[in-house]
């Protein structure tokens, strides 16, 4: 059966840094995968020119991961704590009822920047399973220069439970980031490719996997 995936990104670029590799094989496998991005920069903080240069990195990124579509909410970034969080949640459920994915990818609630943990809790709060909703299986994707950021507790760590082997998709994941080239930095940096692609040759070491993303698994509706 034909997967419906959902991968909610507070803010453009986080979709792959946290599940390119995995996007291009459910593609590959003959999936649909779509995009949510919640946010665009705040005209006070980010020139409008900016924006529009990473929507067009978006779109060249997602032609090459095959993205079935992408759509924007326009909250601003990085604001998302100025609104109510009733707001987003209600948005995301519509989004959620029109596309009816089954499988629905979030933020890290530990991930250090405030607009990832305010949309990990409106997307499970859309997400609810009751009133018929589409949702079966909720993930938590890990972002570079967010999560590894988080305090070093319990509750806030990253402890992934999921791997997924992108052995044969790590160069597209690079590749759809490379786009993204008024986000990326220099090594050492996180959001260098150098370190995306060492945390894939990490993560799939342990699972013996020449590469993978790793998720936390929130829930699971057989």
């Amino acid at each position: 059966m034909k997967n419906q995936v959902l991968v909610i990104a507070p803010h453009a670029d986080d979709e792959i840094l946290g599940c390119g590799g995995t996007i291009a094989r459910y593609v590959d496998d003959g999936n649909e995968v779509h995009i949510l991005v919640i946010t665009y920069g705040d005209p006070e903080i980010y020139p409008p020119e900016e924006e529009l240069e990473t929507r067009q990195e978006l779109k060249a990124a997602h032609e090459i991961l095959g993205v079935s579509s992408v759509q924007f909410l326009e909250f601003t970034a990085p604001k998302l704590d100025t609104f109510p969080g009733y707001k987003l949640a209600d948005t995301i459920s519509g989004v959620i009822r029109s596309l009816q994915p089954n499988i629905l990818y979030l933020p890290h609630r530990g991930d250090i920047h405030a607009d990832h943990r305010i949309v990990y809790q409106a997307g499970m709060v859309a997400a609810r399973p009751i009133n018929a909703c589409s949702v079966r299986q909720i993930f938590c994707y890990e972002t570079l220069s967010e999560t590894e950021w988080a305090s070093p507790f319990g509750d806030e760590a990253f402890i992934p439970t999921v791997f997924v082997d992108i052995t044969n998709c790590l160069e597209r994941k690079l590749k759809a980031m490379a786009c993204y080239h008024s986000q990326l930095k220099e090594a050492p940096h996180p959001r260098s490719l150098q370190a995306i692609a060492n945390l894939a040759q990490l993560r799939g070491s342990t699972v013996s996997l020449p590469a993978a993303e790793a998720f936390v698994l929130v829930r699971d509706i057989r």
